[in-house]
């Protein structure tokens, strides 16, 4: 695991490394607006793979998936105006939305579901990762599967510490702001939240 603190003055190289790491396949923990997030290029089926299996998740759990517009939204999910609408009241923020699935991503992502979870996040380092890589991205806590998900850095490290399959790559925020996962909301038939 290769850790690289972040601070004011190496902000940009880290987004150079860290774009570079996300081009090769390779997994990032990356902060955002709510915890520490396992990053990967979402079209890449080794990267989310690899990252399925540093996570030990479910294949058959759906991997949520960050994006850098609501254009970008429309390539994946069936969107109609009034979810659009909705959409550009929430976003950028906490709320991950389910759609209908379109578009061309590894099946590996979805669970056997007909259905995509998209967010745009608000936060500087991962909005600009979506930014200069230009690829939808991986938007799943940073945690092995049925452990707590943290924004505090030490708790990160310590659960990927003692595992085989590591993340290759961690930017270091420090500790974020309190915070739980996002509030997920299904806008297939109307609105019902999955997740508060």
């Amino acid at each position: 695991m290769r850790i690289l603190k972040l601070n004011q003055k190496n902000f940009k190289e880290i987004i150079k490394e860290a774009t570079q790491a996300i081009q090769e396949g390779k997994i990032v923990v990356c902060p955002t607006d709510t915890l520490y997030g396992l990053i990967a290029d979402a079209r890449d089926i080794k990267a989310v793979k690899k990252l399925i299996r540093i996570k030990k998740r479910r294949s058959s759990k759906p991997i949520p998936i960050f994006i850098k517009d609501i254009k970008t939204a429309k390539k994946f999910a069936q969107i109609n105006k009034a979810q659009e609408k909705f959409l550009k009241a929430v976003w950028p923020g906490k709320v991950t939305v389910v759609l209908g699935r379109k578009g061309k991503l590894p099946k590996i992502l979805f669970g056997n579901k007909k259905t995509i979870g998209l967010r745009i996040p608000n936060y500087k380092i991962i909005n600009q990762l979506l930014l200069t890589t230009n690829r939808p991205l991986t938007g799943t806590s940073a945690n092995i599967s049925n452990r707590p998900p943290s924004t505090k850095i030490k708790e990160v490290l310590k659960q990927f510490a003692d595992q085989k399959l590591q993340p290759d790559f961690i930017i270091d925020a420090g500790n974020l702001k309190p915070s739980k996962p996002s509030i997920v909301i299904d806008l297939i038939k109307g609105f019902k939240i999955l997740r508060s």
